[in-house]
Formats: C-alpha cells, structure tokens, sequence
C-alpha cells in the first residue's frame, strides 16, 4: 500500500512539477536575459537550473513548515510569498530596463562604452544572483499538500517525492529555456545591439505582469 502511495504521490509531483513550469515567469526571464547578456547554452542552463533548484527548495521547505504548523497557515503564507514573487519579478524587469536605456543612452553619447561605465551600470554580475533571489521567493504553493501526504510514508519515501518534484520542475524549465533561447537569438535587427537589455528587462517586467494579472 505504501509503495503505491508513493508511486501515486511521485507522480503527481512530477505532473505539478511540469505544468506548473509552463507559465512564462519559469523560463521567459532566462532566455531573454541570455539573449541580452549573450549567455552561452551551458550557461543558460546553469543558471536556469540553480534559479529553479532554489524555486523548488523554498516549496519543499514550505511543505516541511506545514508539519509543524499546520497545512492551512502555510498556505496562507505560501500564497503570499507567490503574490510578492510577482511584484519582485516585475520590479527586476524595470530595473534591467532602466539600467539598459542608461547603457543605450551612454553609448550613445560617448560613441563607445567606457570600461568604468560598463563596471557600473552593467549588470551582468548581479543578474544570476538577482533572478536567483526572484525565483527563491516564488514557492510553489500547490506542491504542499502532495509533500504533507507524503510525510507519513518515512523520510526515504517522502524525499523520492520531493526529489520527484525538483527533478521535474528544474528539467522543464530548461526544456522551456533552451528553444526561447534558440529563437530570441534568430533575432537580427539593428537596434538589438544597443537596446536588447533594456528590450530583455521590458519583457521580463510584461511576464511579471501577465503573470500576476492571471494569479499563475
């Protein structure tokens, strides 16, 4: 009886897992900041994979709170975290743009990019740790009451459904990333040089808002 449970569980987290990731805030941010930053494949990937690991993490840690004080409560916290999730992702879409239109408008002015401009303004250090922080505050609150039923089946059973889960979310997400990637690099006009970043942050903030708008 345990053993189906478990099989019934692992599934159904792998099925929430996945079309959970489907929403465009999992995998829409990844590939347009790799088209404006010019990201390699692999590090497309890394990063995608370490922003959903801590996706994934914050859920399980959620559903693990839940034990101890109650499904109900964390549910109620859950879907707030999600609900300032979006605004974050919003917020970092703004930024990225704002930040983008000040390159733009310094290339612009100088002709050229000064080294210490771009060591200022370039955001490309903090963008990976940003979007990670994003996505870690961005649970997936559904996954709770599969990880509660999960608990009484013992720590071994319980972490194959948690594994089921991040395995699942953190694979389509890259499944997702990596053709976006492929056709936002197809493309080839004379402004994307100089305004793709501000281009990326204003596609990042229009998910945030798609997404919020429509409580996904």
């Amino acid at each position: 009886m345990s053993e189906s449970l478990t099989t019934v569980l692992a599934l159904g987290a792998v099925t929430l897992g996945s079309l959970h990731t489907i929403a465009p805030d999992h995998w829409a941010p990844f590939a347009a900041l790799s088209r404006a930053q010019g990201w390699s494949r692999a590090r497309t990937v890394r990063i995608t994979a370490v922003c959903g690991f801590g996706h994934v993490t914050v859920s399980v840690l959620l559903g693990a709170l839940a034990l101890v004080f109650g499904l109900e409560m964390l549910r109620v916290v859950g879907q707030r975290m999600e609900a300032v999730a979006g605004l974050l992702l919003i917020a970092f879409g703004l930024v990225y743009a704002v930040v983008g239109l000040r390159g733009a408008a310094g290339s612009h002015c100088h002709g050229h990019h000064h080294a210490h401009y771009d060591h200022v303004h370039e955001p490309a250090r903090m963008t990976p740790w940003a979007l990670f922080l994003v996505f870690s505050a961005d649970p997936c609150v559904a996954v709770i009451p599969i990880l509660f039923a999960a608990a009484p089946l013992g720590v071994l059973r319980a972490t194959l459904v948690v594994c089921a889960y991040e395995v699942a979310t953190i694979a389509t997400m890259v499944v997702l990333v990596l053709p976006a990637r492929a056709a936002v690099n197809h493309v080839r006009a004379p402004w994307v040089a100089r305004y793709g970043a501000a281009a990326a942050g204003a596609v990042i903030a229009a998910v945030g808002v798609l997404v919020a708008a429509l409580g996904i």
